[in-house]
Order: C-alpha cells, then sequence, then structure tokens
C-alpha cells in the first residue's frame, strides 16, 4: 500500500467517525424521547394603544395530547381536544385579558404555568 492510499482511508474513517457523532447529536434534537410533552411559549405583547397576548402550543412527544385546558387568568378559559405530534396551534385569550399567568394541563400529567409579572 502506498502512502496516499494510507492518508484516503484515515480522511474516510475520520469522516465517517464524525459522521456518526454529529448524526447522533441531530437525532436528539428532532426525534422526541418522550410520549408526552408539550412545547409552551406565550408572548405578551405591550403596545402604546393595546395589549395583545398569545400562546404558542406544539406537541413535542411522540402521542398525542388530549384534553388540553389553558388558563388564561383573569377566569378566561379555553380547551382544546387533542393536538397530534408535531402540530402546533396559536391561542390568544379574550381582549381585556391581562394574561398575568398562563396555566396549561392536560392529560396523562401534562402541564406548564408561566407567570407575566
Amino acid at each position: 500500500m502506498n502512502s496516499y492510499s494510507i492518508i484516503l482511508i484515515i480522511g474516510i474513517s475520520v469522516i465517517g467517525v464524525m459522521a456518526i457523532i454529529f448524526g447522533n447529536d441531530i437525532a436528539k434534537l428532532s426525534i422526541s424521547t418522550e410520549k408526552y410533552s408539550l412545547f409552551v411559549d406565550p408572548i405578551l405583547d405591550k403596545q402604546s394603544l393595546f395589549v395583545m397576548g398569545r400562546v404558542v402550543l406544539q406537541n413535542i412527544g411522540s402521542e398525542t395530547i388530549t384534553n388540553i385546558h389553558i388558563n388564561f387568568g383573569d377566569g378566561d378559559i379555553l380547551d382544546v381536544s387533542s393536538l397530534a405530534p408535531g402540530k402546533k396551534i396559536i391561542v390568544s385569550p379574550p381582549p381585556d385579558n391581562s394574561m398575568t399567568f398562563v396555566m396549561i394541563s392536560a392529560d396523562n400529567d401534562v402541564f406548564s404555568i408561566s407567570n407575566h409579572n
């Protein structure tokens, strides 16, 4: 074997090892490891004339989340029957809601709370 063949084999081996390492890291980001997991992002956008609130919900688990109960505070509640894996919805409270907190609960012990103080 000449030296070019050895360098080529070493280079291909290093690239293969790097592909395996980086591939595993990327797979952890894109493949859900939990059955029931919900990403919640409440946004309170304060403008000079009005305040607008919205909540982004995304099912980042591998199973459908059912009976989602969204409490915006001030007595305003919204129920969503289900959210399939990978799906995202954006919900808003009524215009006069202060949205000082958002509390999410669902079947299978899914729970999240966020305060806007």
